[in-house]
């Protein structure tokens, strides 16, 4: 039976969302102009004017619903609107208003582009309206993701650009953001290292300004997933597939694998050691085998009123097996034999500047390339592309499930990056050996300086070079046997010669 109460009554009801599908639709205040001039022509009575801002593709709009119970309770039997689509976008509220008018609560609607009447052929059109609102958006969703498979296809990442990226409008795609890829790109450098754990590098980047929205440290997931995202090499996922991208890499491949065996390797994060005394880690006594352990001890001195505080470096004796009675060593002792022992290893600086001559003339005739490894290469690139698109046939044609699909597709991608960069990599690298030859060199010129100078943390580094675990602290005094190409420099140096020989080039396997 209609509704006595709310007759004539309407309300006036005006939606737009941020939504694709409302692009070309009226502005609130356009539809609210032509609303109210409509309702003055009709002379409709509008008790109230609702004004929503949210998407009509599924239902649960809270104005809209409101709307809906009011008109259930007889305030009002009519609703002044720009057009069906402004209503229902969905089947549900859509059958929600013409349920309304075959209960006869809701008797009129009226709207500036569209016809009704409370008739069997009005209420059939308006079923028609409202579902052509439902089909453009459902073709419209259609469209959009297939536009975005075709985006991915041409390997552009269709979402937000990660940190140390930028999405640029102006030429639509991502370009890297010059300040943050250098700090993402230490981010993996750090991380590769092992010493370092999630939290360190969120206090990393913490430091370098990069937080989150509530500017606060990034939490250890979130630098999880940075270290994880493929992205940073040049690939990327996109709805659990792994695609190539066009986007500039900030980090190599390889770097990306050596992080990734890192995070393999380490079940959970590692705290780093907290080194409190300088030479702590570099002795083990020579007689147990334990490591030697520094304690500090303050002695007061009487007849100047002063404390002095010195460090002691003496056997853990952690031995179970074997009781140690090695004694106490101060510190400066300890630094003074050390430096002795890196000035044995020293480089004569005039045999230096020959190696180093050497160097730059092998560097300047090296010009030999390996054409074969290339072609090689370049052969096995082809492989992978036809493998690629076999998978990718095989999967269209329903030879082989997704899950197989996606598994190889990423093995053939993954090997096939890492190709590209050996191949890439390859004319540079051929004189790799050079750079560290010529490191060793200068390094080897300047032990002595090193030996002599007050850093004692320098002096650490270098004897961990030198003789690695091989250093021993036993009866007060220091020894040990230097490693690798250092151990002849380690001789006596009247049985130390250089001869002239085919090149400092390694052999080739």
């Amino acid at each position: 039976m209609p509704n006595l109460i709310g007759l004539n009554k309407f309300f006036l009801y005006s939606r737009k969302s941020i939504d694709v599908e409302d692009k070309q639709v009226l502005s609130i205040e356009a539809q609210l102009v032509e609303l109210r001039e409509l309702a003055k022509r009709e002379g409709l009575n509008i008790v109230e004017e609702l004004i929503e801002k949210q998407s009509a593709k599924v239902p649960g709009r809270p104005i809209f619903n409101g709307m809906i119970e009011k008109i259930e309770k007889g305030e009002a039997s009519g609703i002044l609107a720009w057009h069906p689509d402004r209503l229902a976008r969905n089947s549900v509220d859509g059958g929600r208003i013409i349920y309304l008018i075959d209960r006869g609560m809701l008797s009129a609607l009226k709207f500036n582009t569209f016809w009704f009447e409370p008739t069997p052929q009005g209420k059939f059109m308006l079923s028609i309206a409202f579902g052509q609102s439902k089909y453009y958006v459902d073709s419209l969703s259609e469209n959009t993701k297939r536009g975005l498979r075709q985006k991915v296809r041409r390997g552009e990442y269709p979402s937000k650009a990660p940190i140390g990226y930028i999405n640029d409008s102006r030429v639509k795609s991502i370009v890297i953001n010059k300040k943050e890829s250098l700090i993402i790109k230490k981010v993996f450098e750090l991380y590769s290292r092992g010493i370092y754990t999630l939290v360190d590098i969120s206090n990393f980047l913490a430091q370098k300004g990069i937080l989150t929205k509530g500017k606060l440290n990034f939490p250890k997931d979130r630098v999880k997933r940075i270290l994880k995202n493929p992205f940073y090499y040049g690939n990327f996922n996109y709805n659990g597939e792994l695609f190539e991208g066009r986007h500039e890499p900030i980090i190599s491949k390889k770097l990306f694998d050596q992080v990734a065996e890192v995070m393999k390797k380490r079940g959970r994060p590692q705290v780093k050691p907290k080194v409190e005394k300088p030479f702590l880690g570099l002795l083990r006594c020579g007689e147990c085998g334990m490591m030697v352990t520094g304690e500090n001890q303050t002695k007061y001195y009487k007849g100047t009123n002063r404390e002095v505080t010195y460090c002691y470096y003496h056997c853990t004796k952690k031995n179970k097996l074997k009781k140690c009675f090695q004694p106490y060593i101060r510190e400066d002792k300890v630094e003074s034999q050390l430096s002795s022992l890196l000035t044995k290893v020293s480089l004569r600086k005039d045999w230096a500047n020959q190696m180093l001559e050497k160097l730059d003339k092998e560097e300047s005739d090296l010009s030999q390339s390996s054409n074969d490894f290339v072609k090689t290469k370049e052969t096995e690139l082809t492989e992978i592309k036809i493998k690629l698109q076999f998978v990718l046939d095989s999967f269209l044609d329903q030879v082989i499930d997704r899950e197989s699909y996606l598994t190889k597709k990423e093995e053939l991608l993954s090997k096939k990056k890492s190709i590209e960069e050996l191949i890439s990599g390859f004319n540079k690298n051929r004189f790799s050996w050079l750079e560290p030859m010529r490191e060793w060199i200068n390094e080897a010129k300047d032990c002595d300086k090193v030996a002599t100078d007050s850093d004692k943390q320098a002096k650490k580094a270098l004897a961990l070079k030198i003789f690695g675990s091989n250093l021993y602290l036993e009866n007060k005094k220091v020894r040990g046997e230097a490693q690798n190409q250092w151990s002849a420099l380690g001789a006596d140096p009247t049985a130390r010669t250089w001869v002239r020989g085919r090149g400092f080039e390694p052999p080739c396997r």
